[in-house]
């Protein structure tokens, strides 16, 4: 007997569990039960599950019935003249709708000419094994599976036009690209999508070559006229906001000019770009650290007596101030009101990025870098007709990562660019590589995409020829001026007094393991130990009894809580984590001990 569950829960035992399913699958392809119930049959656990529950993820499958397609030449013919719809093929049974748990009793075939008498379903179009993204990249089904994933994924933080009203918005860290353009190789999903009015990309020139070691590791060389041109620049908008909050006891924020007798007063000098209101004006241009935002705040705290007293009733400086590493042109200000009906400020800075080197680039197959160096037009390669590639990339990074596509694609970018005309690189119903060699051969190009090409510095021929043609390429929005951090001496944790976290509150940058180990290779062992010193702090310690002693500055005297004044007591270095480690042993009632040894 095989137990049974309806949503989770038991309902009773069936004697064939097989007879069992297959009537209910009948019952419900003949609209006999709801087409929302889903049935799974557990061999290991000997138990069916049915599940009609809400927010499970299904998909539409076509039935095969003795190794034959339901849906035949017939039906497409008639869903193309409007005769039938999507709904008349479930109600007929032809198309059914799987969850998860009843695909694992199904064999799906992906294509009609792979069906033999085991297959029980069978792909609408191959293609449909894709998500939305997934299905933008062009050639897909020529991709390791992994690739296909990153360059699903690479597509989703590139930048474009992320909505046509981002003037309107006060978006928290958004990029927009200057001049997208749509790609000349596409799939039929950038249609569906209506990706051309929010392409996300530019066709650039890409050579497959290396270059004096600047492309290695994944890097790019980036022609700089390209760049000087307009190619890939962006500009990068944050939002700055200050409102006024209300207290307890009737107080409340105040956005002006702060006044000079507040506590924390800054320079004049630092509020020279407020207007009268207290908020900066559009256009102004602003530098880390800059007030963008006068406002004032209430004391934090009142005691009994400090109501009468003229010391606490002064207010303190709270004003906005640019976050360190930002910088800009300020482009909008709005002056409004929250929920609560309290004044609010919202100031949008607007920053113009230029590609630099450490920018993050992709194309649509996961073949991700960074720039590794800009260099003039003048010293780049050429080809026999005069063509500069905007972008040289490495030819290492294509056997290793298999991304076939990305070869592919370039081939059918120079192509389509030929030809001016848009390639269809659907995955699995792509325009074939024959039809692309043959279109670059007829316009007098090589059906390889090689060709010969010449050092742009001294001239000669190159002893290769070199792969060259044309791609969607994408910019991410990792930019190096977004990540650039650095720190000398600053803020630090009370609890362990190392340095605090965060690049935005200038914190520290953590030394792990493997940087030490660079460290130690390098024989910089100097260098490591000052890395180690950012919580240097120096204990008394009795050698007696290995407690920590008292170093009494004030008296001049140093003695042990224990064993008194005539001990030798040794200050010793160490870090102050590790002084916080001993402490907290102790609060335990384990009673460390520090045995000293003398150096010399």
């Amino acid at each position: 007997m095989t137990d049974v569950y309806l949503d989770e829960r038991y309902v009773g035992k069936v004697e064939n569990a097989e007879d069992f399913i297959k009537k209910i699958v009948e019952d419900r392809r003949a609209e006999k039960i709801p087409n929302t119930l889903n049935i799974h049959y557990n061999e290991e656990f000997d138990e069916v599950t049915i599940d009609t529950s809400n927010g499970r993820a299904r998909r539409p499958l076509v039935i095969v019935r003795d190794g034959k397609s339901l849906l035949t030449k017939e039906h497409v013919e008639k869903i193309k003249k409007d005769e039938i719809s999507w709904d008349d093929l479930i109600k007929q049974g032809v198309i059914e709708y799987l969850d998860a748990a009843e695909e694992e009793n199904t064999f799906v075939a992906l294509e009609e000419k792979d069906l033999t008498n085991e297959h029980t379903h069978m792909e609408i179009a191959p293609i449909t094994i894709l998500g939305l993204t997934t299905s933008l990249v062009p050639y897909g089904n020529f991709d390791a599976a992994s690739k296909l994933n990153g360059g699903s994924k690479n597509q989703k933080h590139a930048l474009g036009i992320y909505v046509t009203n981002f003037l309107l918005r006060m978006d928290t860290d958004v990029s927009i690209l200057h001049y997208p353009q749509k790609p000349l190789v596409k799939s039929f999903m950038h249609d569906i999508s209506s990706y051309d009015t929010h392409p996300s990309g530019q066709n650039v020139v890409i050579a497959e070559m290396c270059y004096d070691g600047y492309n290695m590791e994944d890097a790019i060389v980036v022609n700089k006229s390209s760049i000087e041109r307009g190619m890939s620049r962006s500009t990068y908008f944050r939002p700055y906001n200050a409102e006024e909050l209300r207290y307890s006891g009737g107080l409340i924020d105040e956005i002006g000019m702060p006044d000079k007798e507040i506590k924390g007063y800054r320079s004049e000098d630092d509020y020279k770009l407020l207007e009268s209101d207290g908020v900066v004006y559009p256009g102004a241009k602003v530098k880390a650290n800059d007030v963008i935002i006068g406002k004032t705040s209430p004391p934090r705290f009142l005691g009994e007596m400090e109501e009468f007293s003229f010391a606490a009733n002064v207010r303190r400086e709270s004003s906005v101030v640019i976050r360190q590493g930002e910088g800009g042109v300020v482009d909008m200000v709005v002056v409004t009101e929250n929920g609560e009906g309290n004044k609010l400020v919202q100031v949008r800075l607007r920053d113009e990025r230029v590609p630099e080197v450490g920018d993050k680039f992709t194309s649509r197959h996961g073949q991700k870098g960074v720039i590794g160096l800009t260099i003039g037009q003048v010293d780049l390669p050429f080809s026999g007709g005069g063509v500069v590639p905007d972008i040289l990339h490495s030819p290492h990074s294509i056997p290793s990562r298999m991304t076939v596509s990305h070869m592919i694609e370039i081939l059918a970018g120079k192509a389509g660019a030929l030809n001016g005309k848009e390639i269809d690189g659907s995955t699995f119903d792509a325009e074939p590589e024959r039809n692309l060699r043959d279109t670059l051969f007829e316009n007098g190009f090589r059906d390889s995409g090689m060709e010969t090409m010449y050092n742009g510095i001294t001239g000669e021929r190159y002893k290769v020829r070199i792969y060259i043609g044309n791609m969607y390429y994408l910019k991410l929005k990792h930019m190096v001026a977004n990540k650039l951090h650095a720190r000398a001496s600053g803020r630090i944790q009370l609890l362990t007094r190392q340095p605090i976290e965060g690049r935005s509150k200038g914190g520290g940058l953590r030394l792990g393991e493997m940087e030490k180990d660079c460290f130690v290779a390098h024989g910089a062992s100097l260098l490591l130990k000052e890395r180690f010193d950012s919580d240097k702090t120096i204990i008394h310690i009795c050698e007696s009894c290995g407690m920590l002693a008292i170093n009494d500055l004030f008296r001049k005297r140093q003695y042990c809580t224990r064993c008194g004044d005539n001990v030798e007591i040794t200050p010793i270095e160490l870090s102050y984590a590790f002084k916080l480690l001993l402490d907290e042993l102790r609060s335990l009632g384990i009673h460390p001990k520090l045995v000293l040894r003398s150096k010399y």
